[in-house]
């Protein structure tokens, strides 16, 4: 049984009368130069949305859930039905944002020393922007959770909430039991005073005629569980879903979502819709089952009921597709509403997508793993996108089970360090990951594997150091 709380917190009362007077003190800004808006949602699945993530394939919706304004997203945008995180967990993906570059390439530990001194690390989004056009102007609201002791102004931003991480969007720091605790508050992970500080920002820079680049990067959906009372309640009476019952993670989504829906609607209200890009994607994908497993490597027929992600395999914490999967929707001038693109996309193609619709001729720089979107968002989502390399690397960071993955076309090869097992997926036939087809395409997973393998030693040779051959060198 879960624990129910009833949290005693103030109502933001000053929350609409500051939403009204930013809208009605600010003109709107004329057409030309692009907003763009990323809202970074935390845990959140690829079947979590109440729109499938991908109309081809049954169950890539939640059966539970509800999200009306990411579905107003999906309607009048185009989803990405194969949007990847850059990693498992959120601090490397939000680094990976940041640089256009994989987590692999920027490394775990090391990524602090190395990206402190801006004379030798590649620009940030608010930088590259800049360099595009000194008139933007650029605020982080939110999860920053960089984990390197760089704060996000000095990333270039002009506005933020500072080097924050989860502990600023839970109620309560209560650690042993947050996967038991529920938490009914007014202002659930601070999805209204998010929200509100956004607003004032975009209402500010239209006043003043500038361009913008808003990064809303929201603690929900990651644990604690919070969410309103009516929402709650509006939950707990609705039938439960065979993948998501949850009332209370149902509850955060909702809440989430309905925030994300005031954002649109300020944007429509300040007449900023029809010049602003927006893209939302999460940082990783949801966590596997409520609470999570130990044994998560585990297929879906270890377990006696339908994993969170499904049709998905795994979850947060992993590089099967649960954990890296997530919803990825873009909505803005010139794509034409309700399309669906199958093109791979990953979080690192964010920066060079921004360059673009900022006016600048896409990024050649050898450090950088993205590349632009911009043709795909305007040819309905049909078209190659122009990187390094055609190849999608990700590896996890955890010495109890370490792995790494690369994706070609279809083609998923996983490779498990400690072991020195290698799985092989065709993700367009299996995209739950359920057969290993390694024995039978042994050439092609040798030639995945001394791809990634490659990558691994030119962009992070300690890996490849700490196994030289392909398995753990020492107990």
């Amino acid at each position: 049984m879960q624990k129910l709380r009833q949290a005693k917190v103030p109502k933001t009362k000053l929350l609409v009368a500051t939403m009204f007077l930013a809208l009605c003190s600010a003109a709107a800004q004329p057409p030309g130069r692009a907003n763009i808006v990323l809202i970074l949602t935390d845990d959140l699945g690829w079947s979590s949305l109440s729109s499938s993530m991908d109309r081809h394939l049954a169950g890539a919706s939640s059966d539970y859930h509800e999200t009306p304004a990411i579905d107003r997203m999906v309607r009048e945008g185009m989803r990405f039905s194969r949007g990847y995180a850059p990693d498992p967990i959120c601090t490397p993906s939000r680094r990976s944002i940041q640089f256009g570059q994989t987590s692999l390439r920027q490394g775990d530990e090391e990524f602090a020393g190395n990206y402190r001194d801006a004379a030798h690390r590649p620009p940030s989004i608010p930088e590259t922007l800049k360099s595009a056009d000194p008139s933007y102007v650029a605020a982080h609201f939110g999860k920053w959770d960089l984990r390197a002791g760089i704060t996000p102004e000095q990333l270039g931003y002009d506005e933020s909430d500072g080097n924050t991480g989860n502990r600023d969007g839970d109620f309560s720091q209560e650690r042993g039991e947050k996967w038991l605790k529920e938490y009914i508050l007014e202002n659930p992970k601070q999805t209204d005073s998010l929200t509100a500080r956004a607003i004032r920002f975009m209402a500010k820079q239209s006043g003043a005629d500038k361009p913008f680049y808003l990064q809303v990067s929201h603690y929900a959906t990651h644990v604690n569980f919070e969410t309103r009372p009516q929402t709650y309640r509006k939950f707990a009476d609705k039938k439960k879903g065979n993948r998501h019952d949850n009332a209370a993670w149902a509850g955060m989504i909702y809440d989430l979502d309905a925030s994300i829906g005031r954002l649109f609607e300020a944007l429509d209200s300040l007449g900023l819709s029809a010049n602003t890009y927006i893209f939302l994607m999460a940082d990783n994908g949801g966590v596997e089952f409520i609470p999570p497993v130990g044994n998560r490597l585990a297929p879906p027929s270890a377990f006696s009921k339908p994993m969170r992600n499904a049709p998905l395999r795994g979850g947060k914490w992993t590089l099967y597709e649960g954990g890296i999967r997530v919803p990825f929707i873009v909505k803005g001038p010139g794509i034409k509403a309700g399309t669906q693109s199958d093109v791979p996309v990953a979080g690192w193609d964010l920066l060079p997508t921004f360059c673009e619709l900022a006016g600048k001729t896409p990024l050649n720089d050898s450090r950088l793993d993205g590349g632009s979107l911009f043709s795909l968002l305007k040819n309905g989502g049909k078209g190659k996108v122009a990187r390094t390399s055609d190849d999608f690397y990700f590896h996890r960071f955890n010495n109890s089970y370490p792995h790494s993955a690369i994706i070609s076309g279809p083609y998923k090869l996983v490779h498990f360090w400690k072991t020195g097992i290698t799985e092989l997926y065709n993700l367009a036939k299996d995209p739950g990951e359920i057969h290993n087809i390694r024995a039978s395409e042994k050439t092609r997973a040798e030639l995945m594997e001394k791809r990634l393998f490659s990558y691994i030693r030119k962009t992070n040779p300690a890996i490849a150091a700490k196994y030289p051959d392909g398995k753990k060198s020492a107990p």
